[in-house]
This record gives C-alpha cells, sequence and structure tokens, in this order.
C-alpha cells in the first residue's frame, strides 16, 4: 500500500493518456511547479516522519540484543534454566532478561517482532483506505498520535504480552505515517522529480537506522531506549498546523473552494501566477470525469496469463526484499563484535544505496537492475555462511547484502507501477506491499535458525534472493515505457517483443 499515490498520480496517468486529455495532467503542475520552495519545505517536513519508522522498525535489535547468560551458580547454560544469571556488561536490561524469553520462551523473542510487522501490515491497509475516505491529513495526524502515545506507553508496559500488543499499535501507525506521507509528497511533486523524491524518501530511513545504535549506545536499558526512541515523535504533531491537505485529494471529491485556496498558496510560495487557478480547477475535474475508467480488482491480475506471471513474480520480489533487509539486518545485531558499530556500519552503506539507486534507475533497464543485486545478495549471504563466526568479513558481506536488497526495494516500488495498468495499478501495489510485509513477518524466525546451526539464518536469507533472481527473468523491461491503461494492453505488454522475434 505504500504507493497508492502512484495509482493517484503516475496512475491518474492512465485514464489521461488519451491524446484529448494529456494536457490536463498538467494542470495542477503548471498552478503549483513541478518543484519549488513549496515542495522542497514540504518534502523535509514529511521526511520527519521517517526517522521515527526507523527507529521502531529496527529497535528489535537493541530491545533483544544477543544475551549471554547462566543457569543459577553454575556456569551452565542448558535448558531448562529456571534462575538464569544475565551478563549485564554491555545491556543493563533487555526484553530477553526482563520476562527470561530463553529456552522454551525464546520463540517469543521473534514472535514481538513479527506482530509488530503485523501492526505494520494492517496499519498499511486501514490508514491507506482511510485517507481515500477521509483525506490525507487527518489520517496521518491520527497515525502521528497513535504513535506518540503508544510509542511512549510501551516503555512502560509491565508484561510480555501487553509490552508486544502496545507494540502491534506502534507498527500500525507506522504503516499509517509510512503510507500517507508518501502520497502527500507525491501529491505535490510534479512527474518529473517523482522518480528521484521517491528514492530519496527512503533516504531519512536510513539516517534514522544510523541514529539507532546511537540511542542504543546511551540508553542500555530497553524501556528507557523505547522511551529515547519515542519522545522525538512528539515533534510530528506540528503536522496539525503544517502540513495541508493535498488539492489532488479536494478536486477528487469536488471540494473545489479548499484545493483552489491550497493551490495559490502553493503558487504564492513558488512565486507564480495565480489568476487562472480556479478556471484550470475546474477543467481539470471536467477531465477527469470525462476520462473515469472502471477499477479493476486483485482478481483480475489473476485472471489472464500474462498479468498471473507479472504479478507473481513481482510479489515475489517485493516478499524478498522485505524478507532479506530486515532479517539480515537485524541479524547484524547478533553478530560477533561491536553491536553499535556492527549496525551502524549496516545503515551507512545502505545510505549509499539508496543515493547510488537514483542513477542506477536513470540510466540502467529495471530487470537489469532487479536480477544484478538480487544475485549480488544472494551470493553475498551464501559467503556469510561459510566465515567463520566472528570474522570482520561477516559484517561486510552482510552489510553488502543488505545494501542490496534495500537497493531493490527502492527499485522496486517503481517497477512495480510501471509494469501494471492503471485499473489494477493499486490492486497490484496493495498486494505486492503486503507479500513484503509478510517476508518481514517471517524474517525474524529465521535468526533463531542460528542455534541450530550458525550457516543456516544465512542461507536462509540467501535462498530467496538466488530463487527472485531467476524469477525476475520472467518480467519484461519497463524503462522507458508508457504507463498502460487497460487490462488488455497488460496483457499484451512484453508479449509484442517476443511475437516479433519469432517472425524473425
Amino acid at each position: 500500500m505504500e504507493l497508492q499515490i502512484k495509482e493517484d498520480n503516475r496512475g491518474t496517468n492512465g485514464p489521461i493518456e488519451s491524446a484529448a486529455s494529456a494536457p490536463t495532467q498538467d494542470l495542477i503542475q503548471k498552478a503549483t511547479g513541478s518543484f519549488g520552495k513549496y515542495q522542497l519545505c514540504l518534502c523535509l517536513l514529511i521526511f520527519l516522519s521517517k526517522f521515527p519508522v526507523a527507529f521502531h522498525q529496527m529497535a528489535i535489535i537493541f530491545l533483544s540484543p544477543k544475551v549471554e547468560y547462566t543457569c543459577g551458580n553454575s556456569l551452565s547454560t542448558t535448558c531448562p534454566c529456571p534462575e538464569p544469571v544475565y551478563n549485564t556488561s554491555l545491556f543493563t536490561n533487555t526484553i530477553i532478561m526482563q520476562w527470561d524469553l530463553i529456552c522454551d520462551k525464546k520463540w517469543l523473542t521473534s514472535f514481538t517482532q513479527t506482530l509488530f510487522q503485523l501492526g505494520t501490515l494492517l496499519g498499511s491497509v486501514l490508514f491507506g483506505m482511510a485517507s481515500d475516505r477521509f483525506g490525507r491529513k487527518k489520517p496521518l495526524l491520527v497515525a502521528v498520535v497513535l504513535q506518540v502515545s503508544s510509542g511512549i506507553t510501551a516503555a512502560y508496559m509491565p508484561d510480555y504480552w501487553t509490552f508486544t500488543f502496545i507494540r502491534l499499535l506502534v507498527g500500525m501507525s507506522v504503516g499509517g505515517t509510512m503510507v500517507i506521507g508518501f502520497v502527500i509528497v507525491m501529491e505535490f511533486v510534479g512527474t518529473k522529480y517523482r522518480d528521484i523524491i521517491s528514492a530519496l524518501y527512503q533516504t531519512p530511513f536510513n539516517l534514522g537506522h544510523m541514529l539507532l545504535p546511537v540511542f542504543g549506545y546511551y540508553f542500555r536499558d530497553y524501556s528507557k531506549f523505547q522511551l529515547a526512541i519515542s519522545l522525538p515523535t512528539i515533534i510530528l504533531l506540528s503536522y496539525i498546523f503544517l502540513v495541508p491537505e493535498t488539492a489532488r485529494w479536494l478536486i477528487a471529491v469536488k471540494r473545489t473552494d479548499e484545493a483552489v485556496h491550497v493551490l495559490e498558496r502553493v503558487a504564492k510560495v513558488n512565486n507564480l501566477p495565480t489568476q487562472n487557478i480556479r478556471r484550470d480547477v475546474e477543467l481539470y475535474q471536467e477531465s477527469l470525469e470525462k476520462s473515469q475508467l472502471k477499477k479493476g480488482s486483485l482478481l483480475d491480475l489473476f485472471k489472464t496469463p500474462n498479468l498471473r506471471k507479472n504479478i507473481c513474480a513481482m510479489s515475489f520480489n517485493w516478499l524478498t526484499c522485505s524478507y532479506c533487509f530486515y532479517g539480515v539486518s537485524q541479524y547484524v545485531g547478533q553478530l560477533s563484535g561491536n553491536v553499535f558499530f556492527n549496525v551502524a556500519a549496516s545503515a551507512s552503506v545502505t545510505l549509499l544505496g539508496t543515493l547510488l539507486a537514483i542513477p542506477l534507475i536513470r540510466l540502467i533497464g529495471r530487470k537489469t537492475i532487479l536480477i544484478i543485486f538480487n544475485f549480488i545478495c544472494a551470493s553475498c549471504l551464501f559467503i556469510l555462511a561459510i566465515i567463520p563466526e566472528g570474522h570482520g568479513a561477516s559484517v561486510v558481506f552482510a552489510s553488502i547484502g543488505v545494501v542490496a536488497s534495500f537497493i531493490n526495494f527502492v527499485l522496486v516500488y517503481l517497477y512495480c507501477t510501471e509494469l501494471f495498468p492503471t485499473v489494477v495499478r493499486n490492486a497490484a501495489i496493495g498486494f505486492s506491499s503486503m507479500m513484503a510485509r509478510v517476508g518481514s513477518m517471517l524474517a525474524p524466525f529465521i535468526i533463531e535458525l542460528k542455534d541450530v546451526a550458525a550457516w543456516m539464518p544465512p542461507v536462509g536469507f540467501a535462498v530467496f534472493p538466488l530463487v527472485a533472481a531467476f524469477v525476475s527473468f520472467l518480467l519484461p523491461e519497463t524503462k522507458g515505457c508508457e504507463l498502460m491503461t487497460t487490462i488488455e494492453e497488460g496483457e499484451q505488454f512484453g508479449k509484442k517483443k517476443t511475437t516479433a522475434d519469432n517472425k524473425n
């Protein structure tokens, strides 16, 4: 659901791709400009919401770091262990220490992160629906208030199950701010800059991930750490006064006067004329009413063979990206060595990966990037499996695996948008996004396989991108192609070249 806006904007290019209506898409952009001072300030404001997204999504690394313990007064670590004595030299208290999540209760550590990711999935869906019905601003504010209140409350929860439930609510709020924040930014930014901004939208997440070890270093008690990463979210309450409703949504629900007011304010900040805005808005509304297409459903993606192949291959790539990125990022925190350095190093190269993705997307085909970085990710993780635990190279290869999966994560947002026609684009992106959440929910349990054998988690993570690389050969290239509108166009896309080749 993170790319709801792609349906609304690039997606609305679908109905507007006909010659008669093509110019109308530019009316709003003509009024506000593609990217000016107003859009820059709005982007910086919304980008702030990605910092707490990173804090909460990656918090499990420092909520439940690897902990050494002995059973009672002996040096034994065998289970059952009724009276564990924990080593508190590095972390004074973690959720593992607090609720003795060892032996037969060890799975509960992974379970709390799985429920958090389930909350993110539910939040993406529910807040995505709410933003279509009630506008972008109000649901965003609800998500922010929920994030502030549940994040702080989690720090004071007395038992595991209430802590985990509150973390699920935090996950829902994270899903909400991710979806709606992206929608708002994309609805104000012009088509020319959307690919760059959609990639840059990930950089605050990377910076938040880099900052997390700083919080972990200064707050070694899990409750103080949870409070510390939640308090900065209070600044997002300023959205009440600073974030506008989007003109595109106001136009869609025929609140013309409010839309005109927003557009005039944007135009003034960007030093653009305002006298024709009302006329342009009315023309734009008329064009939308004339060119409305009947929306498709999720089932339409599976009715025809080419679309079915594309959605299966694409959604598996989404699942793989999320599975590897969140799983291996968490696994890095379990590696031997300095946990703060390991996490900071992994996050730093991920930021470089995000910045690298921008020129790659502009220069190289989507399919090529996806295949290459899936192979890189798989190769690094297989190598990680044979490196002795504690070797310095383990962090290097794990970090390369993380950055490769994150580059593909940035890419599949755009690739999925271009691959499916307007009438089913939201359904395709929504389904792919849900599969990504399934991947992030599975990942914590793969890490637990290290208790069976040290090589099993890296291999468990490596298999998916290896399979995804071969699956990606089934996808057509979309770089430089016009966005499609109908199911028929989507079904024929990628077939024409093959047919022509056969004739030759």
